[in-house]
Protein backbone atom coordinates (compact mmCIF):
# COMPACT_ATOMS: atom_id res chain seq x y z
CA UNK A 1 0.00 0.00 0.00
CA UNK A 2 1.44 3.38 -1.03
CA UNK A 3 2.14 5.77 1.87
CA UNK A 4 0.01 8.88 2.09
CA UNK A 5 1.50 12.36 1.91
CA UNK A 6 0.98 14.44 5.03
CA UNK A 7 0.25 17.99 3.93
CA UNK A 8 -0.16 20.89 6.34
CA UNK A 9 -2.66 23.64 5.67
CA UNK A 10 -3.60 26.96 7.22
CA UNK A 11 -6.61 29.12 6.35
CA UNK A 12 -6.94 32.88 6.74
CA UNK A 13 -9.68 34.08 9.08
CA UNK A 14 -11.80 35.40 6.22
CA UNK A 15 -11.15 32.21 4.22
CA UNK A 16 -9.80 34.17 1.26
CA UNK A 17 -6.50 32.24 1.13
CA UNK A 18 -5.36 28.79 2.27
CA UNK A 19 -1.72 27.72 2.28
CA UNK A 20 -0.64 24.09 1.80
CA UNK A 21 2.91 22.91 2.56
CA UNK A 22 4.33 19.40 2.69
CA UNK A 23 6.90 20.16 5.41
CA UNK A 24 7.97 22.76 7.93
CA UNK A 25 11.66 21.93 8.40
CA UNK A 26 13.96 22.78 5.49
CA UNK A 27 17.44 21.30 5.46
CA UNK A 28 20.72 23.01 4.68
CA UNK A 29 22.82 20.26 3.08
CA UNK A 30 25.93 22.52 2.97
CA UNK A 31 26.12 22.44 -0.83
CA UNK A 32 22.40 23.30 -1.29
CA UNK A 33 19.30 24.11 0.76
CA UNK A 34 15.85 22.55 0.38
CA UNK A 35 13.61 25.00 -1.50
CA UNK A 36 10.47 26.33 0.19
CA UNK A 37 7.50 25.28 -1.90
CA UNK A 38 3.76 24.99 -1.51
CA UNK A 39 0.38 25.78 -2.99
CA UNK A 40 -2.09 28.59 -2.23
CA UNK A 41 -5.84 28.13 -2.80
CA UNK A 42 -7.80 31.35 -3.25
CA UNK A 43 -11.49 32.21 -2.93
CA UNK A 44 -12.18 34.70 -5.76
CA UNK A 45 -15.40 35.90 -4.08
CA UNK A 46 -13.64 36.76 -0.80
CA UNK A 47 -10.71 38.36 -2.62
CA UNK A 48 -12.95 40.98 -4.22
CA UNK A 49 -10.45 41.63 -7.01
CA UNK A 50 -7.38 41.89 -4.77
CA UNK A 51 -4.06 40.25 -5.58
CA UNK A 52 -2.43 37.47 -3.53
CA UNK A 53 1.21 37.54 -2.51
CA UNK A 54 3.48 35.16 -0.62
CA UNK A 55 6.57 36.26 1.32
CA UNK A 56 9.57 34.37 2.71
CA UNK A 57 11.53 36.12 5.45
CA UNK A 58 14.49 35.48 7.72
CA UNK A 59 14.62 37.84 10.70
CA UNK A 60 17.26 38.36 13.37
CA UNK A 61 15.89 39.71 16.62
CA UNK A 62 17.85 40.92 19.63
CA UNK A 63 15.19 41.43 22.31
CA UNK A 64 11.62 42.68 22.11
CA UNK A 65 10.50 45.49 19.81
CA UNK A 66 9.78 47.70 22.84
CA UNK A 67 13.50 47.52 23.64
CA UNK A 68 14.30 49.79 20.68
CA UNK A 69 16.79 52.48 21.62
CA UNK A 70 16.69 55.99 20.09
CA UNK A 71 14.54 54.75 17.23
CA UNK A 72 16.89 51.90 16.31
CA UNK A 73 15.09 48.54 16.31
CA UNK A 74 17.04 45.58 17.56
CA UNK A 75 15.92 43.46 14.63
CA UNK A 76 17.01 43.05 11.06
CA UNK A 77 15.55 41.31 8.03
CA UNK A 78 18.42 39.13 6.86
CA UNK A 79 16.36 37.99 3.87
CA UNK A 80 13.00 39.12 2.53
CA UNK A 81 11.41 38.30 -0.82
CA UNK A 82 7.80 38.70 -1.97
CA UNK A 83 6.15 37.16 -5.04
CA UNK A 84 2.75 37.61 -6.61
CA UNK A 85 0.84 34.34 -6.76
CA UNK A 86 -2.54 35.50 -8.08
CA UNK A 87 -3.29 36.58 -10.72
CA UNK A 88 -0.41 34.42 -11.86
CA UNK A 89 2.30 36.14 -13.85
CA UNK A 90 3.22 32.96 -15.73
CA UNK A 91 1.54 29.75 -16.77
CA UNK A 92 1.10 27.31 -13.87
CA UNK A 93 3.22 24.71 -15.61
CA UNK A 94 6.20 27.09 -15.61
CA UNK A 95 5.66 27.97 -11.93
CA UNK A 96 5.42 24.33 -10.76
CA UNK A 97 8.76 22.99 -9.53
CA UNK A 98 8.15 19.90 -7.38
CA UNK A 99 6.18 16.65 -7.55
CA UNK A 100 4.20 17.46 -4.43
CA UNK A 101 3.09 20.73 -6.02
CA UNK A 102 1.89 18.82 -9.08
CA UNK A 103 -0.11 16.45 -6.90
CA UNK A 104 -1.59 19.29 -4.86
CA UNK A 105 -2.63 21.20 -7.98
CA UNK A 106 -4.39 18.10 -9.32
CA UNK A 107 -6.09 17.59 -5.99
CA UNK A 108 -7.10 21.19 -5.20
CA UNK A 109 -8.47 22.36 -8.54
CA UNK A 110 -8.40 25.50 -10.64
CA UNK A 111 -8.17 27.99 -7.77
CA UNK A 112 -4.85 26.50 -6.59
CA UNK A 113 -1.59 28.26 -7.44
CA UNK A 114 2.02 27.18 -6.68
CA UNK A 115 4.79 29.18 -4.99
CA UNK A 116 8.49 28.43 -4.81
CA UNK A 117 11.49 30.07 -3.08
CA UNK A 118 15.17 29.22 -3.00
CA UNK A 119 17.28 30.19 0.00
CA UNK A 120 20.46 32.14 -0.69
CA UNK A 121 23.51 30.22 0.54
CA UNK A 122 24.51 32.81 3.15
CA UNK A 123 21.57 32.51 5.57
CA UNK A 124 21.94 31.08 9.09
CA UNK A 125 19.84 28.26 10.51
CA UNK A 126 16.97 28.76 12.94
CA UNK A 127 18.18 29.42 16.47
CA UNK A 128 16.77 30.92 19.66
CA UNK A 129 18.33 31.76 23.01
CA UNK A 130 16.33 30.10 25.78
CA UNK A 131 14.44 32.69 27.86
CA UNK A 132 14.48 32.76 31.62
CA UNK A 133 11.44 31.84 33.71
CA UNK A 134 10.50 35.50 34.22
CA UNK A 135 11.18 36.65 30.65
CA UNK A 136 8.25 37.68 28.43
CA UNK A 137 7.90 38.62 24.78
CA UNK A 138 10.28 38.02 21.89
CA UNK A 139 13.87 37.09 22.61
CA UNK A 140 17.13 36.83 20.75
CA UNK A 141 16.53 34.61 17.74
CA UNK A 142 16.97 33.91 14.05
CA UNK A 143 13.50 33.05 12.71
CA UNK A 144 11.95 32.09 9.36
CA UNK A 145 8.41 32.69 8.19
CA UNK A 146 6.18 32.14 5.16
CA UNK A 147 3.38 34.71 4.89
CA UNK A 148 0.53 34.81 2.38
CA UNK A 149 -1.68 37.88 2.14
CA UNK A 150 -4.13 39.79 -0.05
CA UNK A 151 -3.92 43.40 -1.16
CA UNK A 152 -4.09 45.91 -3.97
CA UNK A 153 -0.27 45.81 -3.98
CA UNK A 154 2.48 44.12 -1.95
CA UNK A 155 3.45 47.25 -0.03
CA UNK A 156 0.10 48.09 1.56
CA UNK A 157 -0.58 47.33 5.24
CA UNK A 158 -1.42 43.66 5.67
CA UNK A 159 -4.90 42.83 6.96
CA UNK A 160 -4.66 40.03 9.54
CA UNK A 161 -8.10 38.75 8.51
CA UNK A 162 -6.89 37.98 4.98
CA UNK A 163 -3.35 36.76 5.74
CA UNK A 164 -1.71 33.50 6.79
CA UNK A 165 1.56 33.20 8.68
CA UNK A 166 3.52 29.96 9.00
CA UNK A 167 6.68 29.70 11.04
CA UNK A 168 9.17 27.30 9.47
CA UNK A 169 12.68 26.22 10.42
CA UNK A 170 15.92 26.02 8.50
CA UNK A 171 17.99 23.25 10.03
CA UNK A 172 21.26 21.51 9.28
CA UNK A 173 22.30 17.87 9.48
CA UNK A 174 25.82 16.72 10.03
CA UNK A 175 28.00 16.49 6.92
CA UNK A 176 30.03 13.39 6.37
CA UNK A 177 32.18 12.97 9.46
CA UNK A 178 35.85 13.59 8.86
CA UNK A 179 38.54 11.20 9.97
CA UNK A 180 39.87 13.88 12.29
CA UNK A 181 40.25 12.76 15.90
CA UNK A 182 40.18 15.96 17.96
CA UNK A 183 42.91 16.17 20.57
CA UNK A 184 45.07 18.63 22.45
CA UNK A 185 48.10 18.11 24.64
CA UNK A 186 50.46 20.39 26.46
CA UNK A 187 53.23 20.46 29.04
CA UNK A 188 53.07 22.62 32.15
CA UNK A 189 56.19 23.83 33.93
CA UNK A 190 55.96 24.79 37.61
CA UNK A 191 58.13 26.91 39.86
CA UNK A 192 60.36 24.82 42.14
CA UNK A 193 59.73 21.71 40.01
CA UNK A 194 62.48 20.20 37.89
CA UNK A 195 60.14 18.11 35.74
CA UNK A 196 56.86 19.03 33.99
CA UNK A 197 53.24 17.91 34.01
CA UNK A 198 52.06 16.46 30.67
CA UNK A 199 48.31 16.45 29.86
CA UNK A 200 46.44 15.11 26.83
CA UNK A 201 42.71 15.37 26.07
CA UNK A 202 41.21 13.56 23.08
CA UNK A 203 37.83 12.61 21.59
CA UNK A 204 37.05 9.49 19.52
CA UNK A 205 35.45 11.56 16.71
CA UNK A 206 34.77 15.14 15.63
CA UNK A 207 30.96 15.04 15.46
CA UNK A 208 28.57 13.84 18.15
CA UNK A 209 24.81 13.61 17.66
CA UNK A 210 22.16 15.15 19.89
CA UNK A 211 21.35 12.69 22.68
CA UNK A 212 24.54 10.71 22.18
CA UNK A 213 26.91 10.31 25.16
CA UNK A 214 30.21 12.10 24.65
CA UNK A 215 33.30 10.15 25.65
CA UNK A 216 36.52 12.00 26.42
CA UNK A 217 39.90 10.41 27.02
CA UNK A 218 42.29 11.97 29.52
CA UNK A 219 45.98 11.10 29.88
CA UNK A 220 48.04 12.73 32.62
CA UNK A 221 51.71 12.08 33.26
CA UNK A 222 52.73 13.92 36.40
CA UNK A 223 56.51 14.12 36.62
CA UNK A 224 56.32 17.39 38.54
CA UNK A 225 56.53 17.96 42.27
CA UNK A 226 52.88 19.05 42.34
CA UNK A 227 49.89 16.90 43.24
CA UNK A 228 46.98 16.96 40.78
CA UNK A 229 43.45 16.90 42.20
CA UNK A 230 39.88 18.18 41.56
CA UNK A 231 39.84 16.85 38.00
CA UNK A 232 36.69 17.89 36.14
CA UNK A 233 35.40 17.88 32.56
CA UNK A 234 32.66 19.99 31.05
CA UNK A 235 30.96 20.51 27.71
CA UNK A 236 30.66 24.23 27.03
CA UNK A 237 28.34 25.85 24.51
CA UNK A 238 29.81 29.06 23.08
CA UNK A 239 27.25 31.43 21.54
CA UNK A 240 28.34 34.50 19.59
CA UNK A 241 25.60 37.08 18.98
CA UNK A 242 27.31 38.91 16.15
CA UNK A 243 24.82 41.58 15.07
CA UNK A 244 24.41 44.71 17.22
CA UNK A 245 26.27 43.55 20.31
CA UNK A 246 29.01 41.06 19.43
CA UNK A 247 28.14 39.35 22.72
CA UNK A 248 29.68 36.04 23.68
CA UNK A 249 27.98 33.59 26.04
CA UNK A 250 29.76 30.53 27.41
CA UNK A 251 27.47 28.04 29.17
CA UNK A 252 28.36 24.66 30.63
CA UNK A 253 25.76 22.15 29.41
CA UNK A 254 27.33 19.01 30.93
CA UNK A 255 29.85 18.53 33.72
CA UNK A 256 31.65 15.63 35.38
CA UNK A 257 33.43 16.37 38.65
CA UNK A 258 35.64 13.51 39.82
CA UNK A 259 37.55 12.52 42.91
CA UNK A 260 40.46 11.30 40.77
CA UNK A 261 43.90 12.56 41.66
CA UNK A 262 47.38 12.17 40.22
CA UNK A 263 50.08 12.46 42.91
CA UNK A 264 53.56 13.55 41.85
CA UNK A 265 55.47 10.81 40.07
CA UNK A 266 52.31 8.95 38.90
CA UNK A 267 50.08 8.92 35.84
CA UNK A 268 46.42 8.55 34.93
CA UNK A 269 44.67 7.25 31.83
CA UNK A 270 40.89 7.45 32.05
CA UNK A 271 37.79 7.71 29.84
CA UNK A 272 34.99 10.00 31.05
CA UNK A 273 31.41 10.22 29.75
CA UNK A 274 29.44 13.46 29.45
CA UNK A 275 25.78 14.00 28.50
CA UNK A 276 25.15 17.40 26.81
CA UNK A 277 21.35 17.44 26.91
CA UNK A 278 18.76 20.17 27.22
CA UNK A 279 16.88 17.89 29.63
CA UNK A 280 19.52 18.71 32.27
CA UNK A 281 19.44 22.44 31.48
CA UNK A 282 15.73 23.28 31.19
CA UNK A 283 15.86 26.49 33.23
CA UNK A 284 19.19 27.80 32.00
CA UNK A 285 18.61 31.28 30.58
CA UNK A 286 20.55 32.10 27.42
CA UNK A 287 21.21 28.59 26.11
CA UNK A 288 21.03 28.39 22.32
CA UNK A 289 18.33 26.05 20.97
CA UNK A 290 17.36 24.83 17.50
CA UNK A 291 14.49 27.28 17.08
CA UNK A 292 12.01 28.32 19.75
CA UNK A 293 10.83 25.03 21.18
CA UNK A 294 9.37 23.41 24.25
CA UNK A 295 11.93 21.90 26.60
CA UNK A 296 10.71 18.33 26.29
CA UNK A 297 10.64 18.31 22.48
CA UNK A 298 13.83 19.96 21.36
CA UNK A 299 17.57 19.98 21.76
CA UNK A 300 20.52 22.28 22.22
CA UNK A 301 21.42 24.28 19.13
CA UNK A 302 23.47 22.46 16.54
CA UNK A 303 26.99 23.64 15.79
CA UNK A 304 27.07 26.39 13.18
CA UNK A 305 28.76 25.56 9.89
CA UNK A 306 29.66 28.69 7.94
CA UNK A 307 30.91 28.48 4.37
CA UNK A 308 34.23 30.19 3.71
CA UNK A 309 32.80 32.77 1.30
CA UNK A 310 30.00 33.84 3.68
CA UNK A 311 30.40 36.81 6.00
CA UNK A 312 29.96 35.74 9.61
CA UNK A 313 28.19 39.03 10.38
CA UNK A 314 25.24 37.93 8.24
CA UNK A 315 24.68 34.86 10.42
CA UNK A 316 23.30 36.76 13.42
CA UNK A 317 24.12 34.00 15.92
CA UNK A 318 26.91 31.40 15.79
CA UNK A 319 27.15 28.36 18.08
CA UNK A 320 30.13 26.10 18.80
CA UNK A 321 31.05 23.49 21.41
CA UNK A 322 34.16 22.40 23.26
CA UNK A 323 35.19 19.94 25.96
CA UNK A 324 37.20 21.57 28.74
CA UNK A 325 39.43 19.65 31.16
CA UNK A 326 40.32 21.40 34.42
CA UNK A 327 42.42 20.35 37.40
CA UNK A 328 44.23 21.86 40.35
CA UNK A 329 47.99 21.50 40.76
CA UNK A 330 48.84 21.96 44.45
CA UNK A 331 52.26 22.16 46.06
CA UNK A 332 54.38 23.75 48.75
CA UNK A 333 54.22 27.21 47.15
CA UNK A 334 50.46 27.25 46.53
CA UNK A 335 47.94 25.96 44.00
CA UNK A 336 47.12 26.80 40.40
CA UNK A 337 44.44 25.69 37.94
CA UNK A 338 45.46 23.83 34.80
CA UNK A 339 43.09 23.54 31.84
CA UNK A 340 42.96 22.13 28.33
CA UNK A 341 40.17 22.23 25.73
CA UNK A 342 39.14 20.47 22.51
CA UNK A 343 36.45 21.69 20.06
CA UNK A 344 33.86 19.34 18.54
CA UNK A 345 30.55 19.45 16.65
CA UNK A 346 27.12 18.66 18.10
CA UNK A 347 24.56 18.02 15.33
CA UNK A 348 21.69 15.90 14.01
CA UNK A 349 22.58 12.76 12.04
CA UNK A 350 21.74 12.89 8.38
CA UNK A 351 18.51 10.88 7.88
CA UNK A 352 17.85 8.36 5.17
CA UNK A 353 16.31 10.03 2.11
CA UNK A 354 12.53 9.62 1.99
CA UNK A 355 11.15 7.49 -0.83
CA UNK A 356 8.96 9.46 -3.18
CA UNK A 357 5.55 7.89 -3.57
CA UNK A 358 3.72 8.02 -6.87
CA UNK A 359 0.41 7.97 -5.02
CA UNK A 360 -1.79 11.09 -4.92
CA UNK A 361 -3.26 10.07 -1.55
CA UNK A 362 -2.91 12.91 0.94
CA UNK A 363 -3.72 13.56 4.57
CA UNK A 364 -4.37 17.22 5.40
CA UNK A 365 -3.54 18.51 8.87
CA UNK A 366 -3.96 22.00 10.27
CA UNK A 367 -0.67 23.87 10.30
CA UNK A 368 -0.51 24.79 13.97
CA UNK A 369 2.54 25.51 16.03
CA UNK A 370 1.61 22.58 18.21
CA UNK A 371 2.57 20.37 15.26
CA UNK A 372 5.88 22.13 14.76
CA UNK A 373 7.65 19.89 17.26
CA UNK A 374 6.97 22.18 20.18
CA UNK A 375 7.34 25.60 18.59
CA UNK A 376 5.54 28.07 20.81
CA UNK A 377 4.88 31.74 20.25
CA UNK A 378 1.60 32.17 22.09
CA UNK A 379 -1.13 33.49 19.80
CA UNK A 380 -1.26 31.51 16.60
CA UNK A 381 -1.25 34.67 14.49
CA UNK A 382 1.83 36.02 16.17
CA UNK A 383 4.79 36.14 13.83
CA UNK A 384 8.54 36.69 14.16
CA UNK A 385 8.27 40.04 12.40
CA UNK A 386 5.09 41.41 13.93
CA UNK A 387 4.92 40.10 17.50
Amino acid sequence: MSPKHVVFKKVSRDKSVTVYMAKRDFVDHCDFVDPVDGVIVIDPVQLKGKKVYVMLSCTFRYGRQDMDVMGVAFRRDLFLVTRQVYPELQDKEKLTHTKIQQKLLRKLGNNAFPFFFEFPDNLPCSITLQPGLSDVGKKCAVEFEVKAFCGENQDEKIDKQSSVRLTIRKIQFSPEDSKLLPSAETTFEFLMSEKPLHVKLSLPKETFYHGEPLKANVEITNSSSRNIKDISLSVEQVTHVILYSNDKYVKSVAKEETSDSVPCGTSLKQEYTLHPLLAYNKDRRGLALDGRLKHEDTNLASSSIVKQEVLKEVQGILVSYKVVLRMVASGMVGSSEVSLEVPFRLMHPKPEPAKDSESDDMVFEEFKRAYLKGVVYGDDDESPTDA
